[in-house]
């Protein structure tokens, strides 16, 4: 449907699509908590596109945890800014509906890790409930997450 008229024939593509374009099926890593873990950072591929995994970890262990997603926000945007040859400053004051053409959309959490409840927890069962494709351990008979 979005490979034909009103599209100017030089801009379409001769095949049609085989695959879907988006997926709204998410990238999932798994990673077992070690008791040296500190934080997780969950953020949309806008981040990404623009930090590598370490210069994430860099901000957030060097920085105070108040703030800390907006410190990583703050950051792509200032690289999304260099790598459109602009200031970060010019960049903000654009329209959000334009600054699309800029930069993807970013969400950050950043969870903080008690290491000493990682360490007590891994002796413990827990049930496994999905959410949205992705696994939350709750406490049985309970809504509180681990």
């Amino acid at each position: 449907e979005f490979n034909r008229e009103p599209l100017y024939a030089k801009f379409r593509l001769r095949e049609p699509f085989k695959k879907p374009i988006l997926s709204s099926e998410p990238s999932i890593s798994v990673h077992q908590l070690q008791p040296q873990d500190q934080f997780i950072i969950f953020a949309s591929d806008g981040l990404w596109e623009h930090l590598s995994n370490q210069e994430a970890v860099d901000i957030v262990q060097n920085n105070p945890h108040s703030g800390i997603a907006r410190r990583l926000v703050k950051s792509a945007l200032q690289e999304a800014a260099k790598k459109r040859e602009m200031r970060y400053s010019d960049l903000n004051e654009i329209d959000r509906g334009v600054r699309r053409h800029f930069h993807d959309d970013i969400t950050v959490i950043v969870v903080f890790i008690d290491s000493n409840l990682v360490s007590s927890a891994s002796n413990v069962k827990f049930s496994n409930i999905s959410v949205r494709g992705g696994g939350i351990n709750f406490r049985p008979n309970t809504l509180a997450p681990t």
